[in-house]
């Protein structure tokens, strides 16, 4: 049976098709923002067709469909989430505000004109309650059942649709916020109700209450469309298997997830590293480079030693988010980013995108100049072949918003347009550089596999910028991310803060904890159908020297630990502080703060097809030529156009070149050579 993943970014829709011999097929479809099922099924739809079945007849030979989506992310940016109201312990009300006193995350520090951070929770809709735990997990107070339902009948009054319930040390000992949750589910049913211990049952305060609020705010909207979506696929005859992907790299099916919305932030992205380490991978290659330049935003990922990083210390937009994630850095560059003037009248493109409604120019809705836009002034998107065909590309409005451009500049539309493509092009390179420095990695070391529908136009540029020796840009780019949940395994992760320092460890207490969490997680699984034979259990616990602030997660042995092992542990503690940050101190006695465990299902094994040489001459993938603009020349080159379709294992393309898909299109600079793998992946190369 076939498998489905389907990624919904904010401006387009993937799906693509896993059939049972490897080969892989490759659909998109316009986001629909008001209503996302409808480009959801719009890809879907687009899939059944190129079978020749209905679209129930292939929903129901489908076996699985793994989804991510940046729906929640994007509500949480534009402040579209749901009115939250927050239960806390008195006197506690105001952590979330004080945020340990952080004032400023992206502007400058010397900036005095910068507005107070807004909580998603204003203080009106704060309110404590009498209650105490202690952070030994010790009641000493039970909640006062008046005060909490006076508080709940406050917030539903006020038209709250979502309580958040944040009590102090709910993380050692969450019976307190059990309560709270029965009693306001009784008294509003309907409402979303969300626990700090549930969330994120780990310690410090700020973070747990940040993240349980965010969960709060995206909860509603995002429980309505995944239940939408169950809806529609069961109405068209899906019976097999829906998971949604989750930030921490793995997936899940939909009742265990929707009341932990937090974990679908940037569910789309979190799969772009594992493409990029099974690409890397069929070429030996383990040290790379991540980007995936869609519509609206440029992720990249640095994977050193083929190990995909994940953090605890992301912000999204203003906003603490504690949960484990997979390190996936953002800025706001892709297809779809304006181009605009600064106070100083300097051009800048980016953060601002036109989105899928109403997109660049030339999607025939839009005014403002977009790098979609720039790219089609310059030659290197296909007018008649944008999306293969589906979208017709109106060049007369591209060179017109490029030419208000122009205007301001003092320019033409062409050299507008140049300046467009090096500006975005900067913007994607400096934030590889600056998430590489920060790690103290080599750029010359990395090989970049380039995603993403508009990747492929700016990875050579951007290659070429950096130094790097080796781009591989994946017949799936343009869907990147939908080919990393292909490896994604099914799973959640659990956790326990227990603050101890290496003389303070107690081997029965740490069994205790792990044992627990076992339970806990053969519980959730088996709720799936998922057998204790099927489960795998990687047990990790998050050090750090005494005195110091940030943690280092460590794999634990698969035993329980003892005075021998222990020993192994401290030394792997050491020797991956050292990795990380060049030094270590073993002298210095290490903490242990959170002991973490992931439970997952073995997943059905992916293996792309390879192809055979190629038997025919590149001439034969030739599809024609377009006039191009390079490196601010005044004069166009007549660029040589290739099908990618028709393109081989074996054939060498020197550039200047142009590649186009039905998905993407690849440019090879003047002075790159580009091969194609067995896979049909292209090679790019300085010449």
């Amino acid at each position: 049976m076939k498998q489905l993943t389907i990624d919904v970014g904010g401006t387009f829709t993937d799906c693509l098709v896993l059939e049972e011999s490897g080969e892989l097929e490759r659909f998109k479809a316009s986001t629909t923002p008001a209503d996302p099922t409808l480009g959801f099924f719009d890809a879907v739809g687009k899939a059944a067709r190129h079978y020749g079945e209905p679209l129930d007849a292939f929903l129901a030979g489908v076996e699985q469909i793994v989804h991510g989506t940046t729906l929640g992310t994007n509500i949480l940016i534009t402040e579209r989430g749901a009115k939250v109201g927050m239960i806390t312990t008195k006197g506690f009300r105001d952590s979330i505000e004080m945020r340990r006193g952080i004032k400023n995350l992206h502007g400058s520090m010397f900036d005095i004109f910068i507005a107070p951070y807004k909580p998603l929770v204003p203080r009106y809709l704060r309110l404590g309650v009498e209650e105490r735990v202690l952070y030994d997990g010790q009641v000493l107070t039970p909640v006062n059942e008046s005060e909490l339902r006076t508080a709940a009948r406050t917030l539903l009054d006020e038209g709250c649709t979502a309580i958040a319930i944040c009590f102090l040390h709910a993380y050692a000992n969450g019976e307190n916020e059990l309560k709270a949750k029965r009693i306001v589910q009784e008294m509003a049913p309907s409402a979303y109700v969300a626990t700090s211990h549930e969330t994120i049952p780990v310690w410090r305060e700020f973070e747990r209450f940040s993240t349980v609020v965010v969960s709060a705010y995206i909860g509603p909207a995002l429980t309505r469309y995944a239940r939408r979506l169950q809806d529609g696929l069961k109405e068209h005859g899906f019976g097999g298997r829906l998971l949604m992907m989750l930030a921490n790299g793995l997936v899940q099916v939909v009742d265990e997830c929707v009341d932990r919305a937090v974990y679908l932030l940037n569910s789309g992205p979190a799969a772009a590293p594992s493409a990029a380490t099974y690409l890397g991978g069929l070429h030996a290659k383990r040290n790379l480079l991540s980007m995936d330049m869609g519509g609206t935003s440029f992720d990249v990922c640095v994977i050193k030693d083929g190990e995909i990083p994940t953090t605890t210390e992301s912000w999204v937009g203003e906003h603490r988010v504690a949960i484990k994630m997979v390190d996936v850095p953002t800025v706001g560059a892709g297809g779809g980013s304006l181009a605009w003037m600064d106070s100083l009248g300097l051009l800048r493109v980016g953060p601002q995108s036109a989105g899928a409604d109403p997109g660049p120019a030339a999607y025939g809705k839009g005014s403002e100049a977009t790098v979609t836009d720039a790219d089609l002034v310059l030659g290197y998107i296909p007018a008649d072949y944008f999306l293969g065909g589906d979208i017709k590309l109106e060049v007369k409005r591209s060179y017109q918003a490029v030419e208000g451009i122009g205007k301001s500049l003092n320019m033409g539309s062409d050299a507008a347009a140049q300046a467009m493509y090096t500006t975005i092009n900067t913007v994607m390179a400096n934030l590889i550089t600056e998430v590489c420095t920060k790690q103290g990695h080599d750029l010359r070391d990395f090989t970049l596999v380039a995603g993403g529908g508009a990747g492929g136009i700016h990875a050579a540029a951007i290659a070429r910028q950096l130094s790097i020796p080796m781009v591989i840009v994946p017949r799936v780019a343009a869907l990147m991310s939908a080919f990393g949940m292909f490896a994604k395994d099914l799973g959640l992760e659990y956790a326990r803060s227990c603050f101890r320092t290496q003389r303070q460890i107690d081997f029965a207490e740490i069994g205790s904890l792990y044992a627990d969490m076992r339970r806990q997680a053969l519980a959730d699984f088996a709720r799936i159908g998922i057998a204790p034979s099927q489960m795998a259990f990687q047990p990790t616990v998050e050090m750090r020297y005494v005195g110091q602030f940030h943690d280092v997660e460590v794999e634990l042995p698969a035993e329980n630990l003892n005075a021998e092992n222990f020993k192994a542990l401290l030394a792997a503690f050491h020797a991956k502080y050292e990795k990380m940050y060049t030094y270590s101190m073993p002298w210095r006695d290490a903490e242990f703060h959170t002991f973490r465990l992931k439970a997952t299902a073995a997943r059905r094994a992916m293996k792309m097809a390879a192809h055979d040489k190629a038997s025919a001459g590149l001439e034969a993938a030739r599809r024609g030529s377009r006039a191009c603009l390079y490196d601010g020349r005044a004069k166009r080159v007549e660029t040589p156009v290739y099908d990618w379709d028709r393109l081989e294992p074996g054939h060498r393309i020197d550039g200047p070149a142009l590649i186009d898909d039905k998905t993407t299109t690849v440019l090879v600079l003047p002075g790159y050579c580009c091969e194609v793998d067995a896979y049909c992946n292209l090679i790019l190369r300085s010449g």
